[in-house]
């Protein structure tokens, strides 16, 4: 039964790369952030050199997607930086809603209140993710900010009550969380959140220089077996994020197989404008510009880079039995074209 549905899940895979129909598309919108996280793979800063970019600028690059797509077929998600740093985001929000969008933010939660709560659920916020990275004293010092933990926790509360919200909190696993985990559990399931994902931290941003941040094999591995020991329990929807290929794992720490959708359902504009997939690859994969570029052409007729990914078979991908499954992995750990995988998560039996 795996190998079959192995098979159907890359004959599936493969009718959606041929499709391409956008339906996730990021919005950099700043790189203004209050928090200096030491795994940032954006290196934000608190006072950025660079503006946040008009939200006009971005509406107006929408207006294809808009002739295209079916009203609320494509969600915008609102990233950064740090998205609650623009006074103007309910209003954003608010037009995006307008003009047939659903959208949602990813955040920190240091400026998440019941205030801010009221006025973005009634601009039309439909989707939220919140980062809680350990205990108290482990999330504060990933943050490094005091306060970081228990504005999260606050944010968290608040949206876990609200049932018009999808959401979910992500954890970053390292070597000083890793333990910590089966309490975190217990303590999301105590404050009544249902909805959960854990990543690893790549080496990208900050955390390309802090080998403290990585995990090693053994504890990936032992990350993955909490996944699935949980999953199993059934008392909180925990899922591995969709950042690599794990093998003997797959069935057990996601709803379903691998699949890497950056440039086949998930596009961004960043903050100068470029097109991009997900925002966390690396900015050498852009595409073209809004303020060059029409955003629907582009993204009809380029990223062939991430729809023909034949070129990520090379060095240890190159003899990799698994290849066909994986497709050499996340794009985001991928440092360039013709670039090898910077690490590989596939446990074999």
């Amino acid at each position: 039964m795996g190998a079959f549905k192995r098979f159907l899940s890359r004959v599936f895979r493969k009718n959606e790369t041929e499709i391409h129909e956008l339906s996730y598309l990021f919005w950099e919108c700043t790189w203004r952030c209050n928090l200096s996280c030491r795994h940032c793979g954006s290196d934000c800063k608190a006072e950025s050199n660079v503006d946040d970019m008009p939200f006009a600028d971005f509406l107006q690059a929408l207006e294809p997607l808009e002739q295209r797509y079916p009203r609320d077929t494509v969600v915008i998600a609102i990233t950064g930086g740090e998205p609650l740093l623009r006074a103007d985001l309910a209003d954003c929000g608010r037009a995006l809603r307008q003009h047939g969008f659903r959208w949602g933010i990813v955040t920190n939660g240091m400026l998440y209140d019941e205030a801010r709560h009221r006025e973005l659920v009634a601009a039309g916020l439909s989707s939220i993710t919140v980062s809680l990275d350990g205990l108290e004293e482990t999330h504060n010092w990933l943050r490094q900010h005091p306060q970081s933990f228990q504005r999260a926790l606050r944010a968290l509360r608040l949206i876990a009550n609200d049932p018009r919200l999808i959401y979910d909190v992500v954890t970053c696993v390292h070597g000083r969380n890793l333990k910590e985990l089966p309490q975190l559990k217990e303590l999301l399931i105590a404050n009544g959140i249902r909805h959960w994902r854990l990543f690893t931290i790549a080496p990208i941003g900050r955390a390309a220089s802090d080998r403290e941040l990585m995990l090693s094999r053994t504890q990936v591995e032992e990350m993955l077996q909490f996944i699935a020991d949980t999953r199993k329990e059934g008392r909180i929807d925990l899922k591995f994020s969709c950042e690599a290929y794990t093998g003997k794992y797959e069935e057990e720490v996601r709803d379903s197989y691998f699949f890497c959708r950056a440039g086949i359902n998930i596009g961004s504009v960043l903050l100068n404008g470029d097109i991009s997939a997900c925002p966390n690859i690396d900015r050498s994969f852009r595409q073209g510009n809004i303020y060059e570029d029409n955003l629907l052409d582009v993204w009809d007729n380029r990223f062939q880079v991430m729809r023909d990914r034949t070129w990520m078979r090379c060095g240890m991908c190159a003899s990799c039995k698994d290849f066909k499954q994986c497709l050499g992995g996340a794009m985001h750990l991928r440092p360039g074209y013709g670039e090898p995988i910077r690490r590989c998560y596939n446990f074999r039996q």
